[in-house]
């Protein structure tokens, strides 16, 4: 079996359940149980916080794991993957991906609305969490680290919502007496940004899949890399000052970090465990984006997970990789070989071969082959539905990236090309001998491809709102850079004021 180093899934169940409802009271106690009033039944109770970064529940309504909703509408708004509507129907879903990709999406978009709901969630999870370890009577340095993890980790939250939509309630409490206002996107800057050096030197120096030194120094030079966009001023040094103090190494083997037992990886800096055999759920994205014959390709005897055949990558993304690159083996092309015959796999509704292409005809009616497939993560014959690896959410390439490109912004281009040259010698590629910041661009969606960052990216570098594959440029306003406050929220919240752009 898997061994995690995280609170076991079996300890969630001695928690409330969270809620994101914030028009109304969340709680009005926690459990008047005696559990809870010492340093280790704590320290049990976070991970009720940590369960929550794999997403929400599965009852048709609030329905967003990691893996689907918060993956699929970043990754699609970017230039990187798409959901095409296939023959016959098959994700057309209201046309809300379509929305997505084409930047024409508003704010009754569920899926936009899966996004905020997942991130006041876990909001709400560690607000109730540090409630009870601030009623458990524990002494106040001994609390100190949990509570500091728990700040952090919420600050991660936050950092998402001043990234995907910018204007958002800031609420610290656990009893909610009121419905909490709109805080502008600076202020919330500003928050994830105290929150986080306020509490960093309190945070474990190593622990595997919690918050740790390195996963808050990474959070802030995130906060510093996107400093411009988030409240128009640049803080390039203060990244770099950031990066520095991550602490980390490249895996020799580009892939290693995505294998299924990857929670060995030396480069992981947060991920979030799953464990099918310990009930864990929302890890699925392999079984979104293959199409429904491709069990055939991992196992002779179909021992493997039907597939949906969703989403796939964007034309243009598979042909950006040179040849010799082996990041570019994270799209799955070309003819998928049938193990039990030798030949390819025949597509039962067409009567045709399952080849993978890199161009899709018609994004509103795609053959169900056309378009690479997201293959970065292992597959191997006998997974399930829940896969086992652990969902990556930093690892220290980033770092290394941030650096290289910080530098590049501050002129000096020839600083950058070390830690360029660490990445690209990996890929098994050489180095450009000019590093400027259209390579940095290309870089980066070339090694981070499939990862949820790109979209952060694109609006970093301008390229957001240019016309792209099935997308015309964006309105001359460039509010698409933030999504709609979802009207859901605004029916239930009339203190909320929706981002401008937006009706």
């Amino acid at each position: 079996m898997k061994i995690k180093s995280i609170i076991s899934v079996a300890c969630a169940t001695l928690l409330i359940s969270a809620c994101t409802d914030l028009s109304e009271n969340l709680y009005d106690k926690v459990d008047s149980s005696d559990y809870g009033k010492t340093e280790a039944e704590i320290e049990t109770i976070v991970g009720r916080a940590y369960s929550s970064l794999r997403g929400g529940a599965t009852d048709g309504i609030n329905f967003y794991p990691t893996s689907e909703f918060v993956f699929f509408v970043p990754s699609v708004a970017s230039d990187e993957c798409v959901i095409p509507t296939r023959v016959g129907g098959d994700w057309y879903d209201d046309g809300v991906y379509l929305d997505i990709q084409r930047h024409t999406w508003n704010a009754d978009n569920p899926k936009i609305w899966a996004l905020w709901k997942y991130c006041y969630n876990g909001i709400a999870s560690t607000n109730a969490i540090l409630y009870q370890v601030e009623q458990s009577g524990l002494d106040p340095v001994a609390s100190r680290p949990l509570n500091a993890e728990l700040k952090a980790l919420r600050a991660y939250y936050y950092y998402n919502l001043l990234d995907w939509f910018g204007n958002v309630p800031v609420d610290t409490s656990y009893v909610v007496t009121e419905a909490p206002g709109t805080s502008p996107r600076a202020e919330v800057y500003r928050f994830v940004e105290n929150e986080l050096l306020e509490n960093l030197d309190y945070l474990p120096e190593n622990a595997y899949g919690r918050v740790t030194k390195n996963v808050a120094n990474m959070l802030l030079a995130r906060l510093y890399l996107n400093s411009e966009v988030f409240i128009g001023q640049a803080r390039w040094q203060d990244c770099l000052t950031a990066c520095a103090r991550i602490t980390g190494q490249l895996e020799p083997d580009y892939f290693s970090s995505f294998k299924t037992e990857n929670q060995t990886s030396r480069e992981i800096i947060f991920s979030i465990p799953y464990d099918g055999k310990m009930g864990t759920i929302g890890n699925f994205l392999a079984s979104m984006t293959y199409h429904y014959e491709q069990k055939f390709a991992f196992s002779a005897s179909g021992n493997y997970q039907w597939c949906g055949n969703g989403i796939c990558a964007q034309p243009g993304l598979y042909s950006s990789f040179a040849e010799n690159d082996i990041r570019r083996n994270s799209i799955l092309m070309g003819p998928q070989i049938d193990l039990r015959t030798g030949s390819t796999i025949i597509m039962p509704a067409s009567g045709n071969p399952l080849i993978y292409t890199e161009e899709i005809t018609n994004i509103e009616e795609s053959q169900q082959n056309e378009g690479g497939r997201l293959s970065k993560y292992e597959d191997k014959e006998g997974d399930a539905w829940e896969r086992d690896y652990d969902h990556v959410l930093m690892r220290y390439a980033e770092a290394l990236m941030m650096q290289a490109e910080c530098y590049v912004r501050l002129g000096n281009p020839a600083a950058a090309r070390t830690f360029v040259e660490q990445v690209r010698s990996r890929a098994g590629l050489d180095t450009p001998e000019t590093i400027d910041l259209a390579f940095i661009d290309e870089e980066l969606r070339r090694e981070f491809v499939f990862e949820n960052r790109r979209r952060t990216d694109n609006i970093r570098f301008g390229t957001f709102f240019e016309a792209w594959w099935e997308k015309p440029a964006d309105p001359a306003d460039k509010h698409t850079a933030l999504f709609p406050i979802p009207q859901q929220e605004i029916n239930k919240n009339s203190k909320l004021v929706q981002n401008p752009g937006y009706r």
